[in-house]
């Protein structure tokens, strides 16, 4: 990023300091995002480990102070409490003050939050799509979101000023954006991300209940497929409970097509149709490469994970 650029908002408001949160707090101070950068997060525990880290510029000791004349709003914290933080918040969110945040969810976060605005205060959710299975203030680091993409879901008659100032806040992060309706979002994020979830936790979840296979057998040869899904199976508990009870629709509606794929799988497995099966893995295989080609994953045999923060 050139030197010269120009910092995209005056004050920077983050709450709630976890992976997302921290991650942006470290590449908003990297990059010069805002002149100012708040933190909050309720946890005192974590306050206390943002004033050791050094992240951002200022650690307020209560919402309301964080989002004080701030430019930028971002609430990074579980869907869930959008709308305890939205109400808390809203009193003090000054005139023409951009409200967003980093839920996988958004349409619930729409409904949460618009009730408790001004009409003078410009919500545009946004979702990045990023993320490890690490959480907390340690975890996050200021490349996470580099060429991995921000899906802003602008509401209908948003104003364009506002939108383009969060669209260059998430492309001076890194990411590529692009936009969506909230509805067609959650629908998308359901298929892509929230699904894959319910079947890793799940399966991990089966497997430790599989009184013949010991703990340790299932860890000692943990390093096929079943390593891979307990990599997902790790992510944070309140966060993924809170997506999956704000998109329940779009998460039902895609687990009733993958309950239909696989009873045609189990048919095919049933009666010999090695043909089927093979058509079957050559076409999700194609998909694997051009989620490669499109570098949104490596080929490396660690999948380009980081380990270490």
């Amino acid at each position: 990023m050139a030197e010269t650029a120009q910092p995209v908002v005056k004050r920077l408001a983050l709450i709630g300091l976890g992976l997302i949160g921290s991650s942006l707090a470290r590449v908003a101070q990297r990059e010069k995002l805002a002149e100012s950068i708040v933190l909050f997060d309720a946890s005192d525990k974590v306050r206390t480990r943002l004033h050791e880290l050094k992240i951002g510029d200022v650690v307020a000791e209560t919402a309301e102070a964080a989002v004080k004349d701030a430019d930028l709003v971002i609430l990074c914290v579980p869907v869930g409490a959008n709308e305890a933080v939205g109400r808390l918040i809203s009193p003090h969110l000054k005139d023409g003050s951009i409200l967003s945040d980093v839920g996988s969810v958004k349409s619930s976060v729409v409904s949460a939050l618009s009730p408790y605005l001004s009409e003078e205060v410009h919500l545009i959710p946004a979702h990045p799509v990023a993320g490890t299975e690490y959480s907390g203030p340690d975890a996050g680091f200021a490349d996470l979101f580099l060429n991995r993409w921000c899906i802003i879901t602008p509401l209908e008659g948003v104003e364009e000023a506002p939108l383009g100032i969060l669209r260059s806040f998430w492309e001076r992060a890194g990411a590529n954006v692009e936009l969506m309706t909230p509805n067609h979002h959650d629908l998308v994020l359901a298929i892509t991300s929230h699904v894959p979830h319910l079947i890793a936790y799940n399966i991990v979840g089966t497997a430790a209940d599989l009184e013949e296979v010991t703990q340790s057998e299932v860890i000692k040869f943990s390093a096929g497929g079943f390593r891979d899904f307990t990599r997902i199976a790790a992510s944070d508990p309140t966060m993924w409970r809170d997506v999956f009870l704000n998109n329940k629709d779009a998460v039902l509606e895609m687990l009733g097509r993958f309950n239909e794929d696989l009873a045609a799988l189990q048919r095919m497995i049933r009666w010999g149709d090695g043909d089927g099966l093979f058509e079957l893995f050559t076409r999700t295989r194609t998909i694997r490469r051009g989620i490669i080609e499109q570098g949104q994953e490596t080929a490396a045999p660690d999948f380009g994970r980081r380990t270490k923060h």
